[in-house]
């Protein structure tokens, strides 16, 4: 191994070691939440995408979880936040910790990703843009990778809370 290698495979250490850091203090705070709330649920940890993933399961399905994720997520969102910030108050460092509770962000992406699928089809075939709803940035970012998955481009237009994908034609 050369000097360069062995110094990229450090910080690639250093940085899986740094986000599974991040999940156990979301661990940790999403556990005392639960507890606050007694409700019953597993916390699941994981790195993906150069991001801790956390999830709370259920095995009973989940129903009291449902109160977490709230309408449209929205609970869900909030309650990514004020982890991430607890994540930020022990480490010092902005987090881009996900959450997902009962499956809900799973099953999203999978609707999401068709949803990209489909409107970068319609864009292929009439040859115009696709503007969709307003989504949040989870769900546009979804969209985008969706889109460039099936070859063609988009962008996002808008001010928030109305900020939309538009599926660009080749």
């Amino acid at each position: 191994m050369t000097e360069g290698t062995t110094s990229a495979a450090a910080e690639g250490a250093d940085a899986l070691t740094r986000l599974e850091q991040e999940g156990e203090i979301a661990a940790d705070y999403l556990e005392g939440l639960l507890d606050i709330a007694d409700l019953d649920g597993d916390i699941d940890m994981d790195v993906e995408a150069d991001r801790a993933s956390v999830s709370i399961i259920s095995d009973t399905g989940g129903r009291d979880l449902q109160k977490l994720v709230g309408r449209d997520g929205e609970v869900l969102e909030a309650l990514q936040e004020l982890t991430r910030l607890a994540v930020h108050r022990e480490t010092g460092d902005r987090s881009r910790l996900m959450l997902d509770i009962a499956g809900y962000r799973a099953k999203k992406r999978t609707e999401l990703s068709e949803l990209g699928a489909k409107a970068a089809a319609e864009a292929k075939s009439s040859g115009e843009p696709v503007k969709l709803r307003p989504m949040t940035p989870f769900e546009r970012k979804v969209v985008h990778d969706a889109v460039k998955a099936a070859g063609l481009r988009s962008e996002s237009e808008g001010e928030e809370p109305q900020r939309f994908v538009v599926v660009l034609p080749a």
